[in-house]
């Protein structure tokens, strides 16, 4: 990725406080809030990780992070990675959209928790994707890459059922075999993943039309 201008270091340092600000303070309620239901401390950390949104947000602040970064290292240049801060920007637009046409009307929170629920589900997405669209540099990507970008949310999907069946614990009630039983888990699961392969191949066709800016 060639360096940033000026307006774009700018928005991604500003990105980047306000999306490690809403983890970091997720992590910090959601910890006190699952300890008080008698979790330990490792137990509430690995309850609020197996959170694709927590996740995906924490990729979000690692690029915004690395595209800052003067000095060169492997990890500047891995979240510097054309395919990489497009496959983030499709993971935190899946995340965005589930929530707010999927979760919305079944979540009710308030205080702090509607705060940083807010800013991981709409702020961040909508953030994020302007910071992909506007300021970072394309290079031409292949269908390969972009059916790439699959493994990880399948990996993540594999990961949640075989600890829900362990632990009887689904951080989302569409992939919860408890009480929907696996068959329409397995309906649920692949209308999510259509959904990031519909929008993957759209990020990709995008990137690709806009593959010959530069910045000035």
């Amino acid at each position: 990725m060639q360096k940033l201008n000026k307006l774009a270091f700018i928005y991604a340092i500003i990105l980047a406080l306000i999306v490690w600000f809403s983890v970091i303070l997720q992590f910090i309620i959601s910890t006190a809030a699952y300890m008080q239901q008698g979790r330990t401390f490792g137990g509430a950390l690995v309850q609020i990780i197996s959170f694709f949104t927590i996740l995906s947000n924490i990729l979000v602040g690692l690029c915004l992070v690395a595209v800052v970064l003067n000095k060169a290292s492997a990890f500047k240049k891995f979240f510097n990675n054309n395919s990489v801060v497009t496959a983030v920007a499709l993971y935190i637009t899946i995340v965005g959209l589930i929530f707010n046409t999927v979760l919305r009307s079944i979540v009710n929170l308030d205080g702090l928790f509607a705060l940083t629920n807010e800013l991981t589900h709409v702020f961040n997405p909508v953030a994020f994707v302007i910071f992909w669209l506007f300021f970072t540099a394309k290079t031409k990507l292949s269908w390969q890459q972009a059916a790439s970008w699959l493994w990880y949310p399948l990996l993540y999907l594999i990961y949640i059922l075989i600890r829900g069946a362990v632990f009887h614990f689904y951080p989302y009630p569409f992939v919860d075999a408890d009480k929907l039983g696996y068959q329409q888990v397995a309906v649920n699961s692949f209308l999510v993943m259509m959904a990031f392969l519909l929008f993957g191949c759209l990020f990709l066709v995008l990137n690709n039309k806009l593959a010959t800016r530069t910045y000035q």
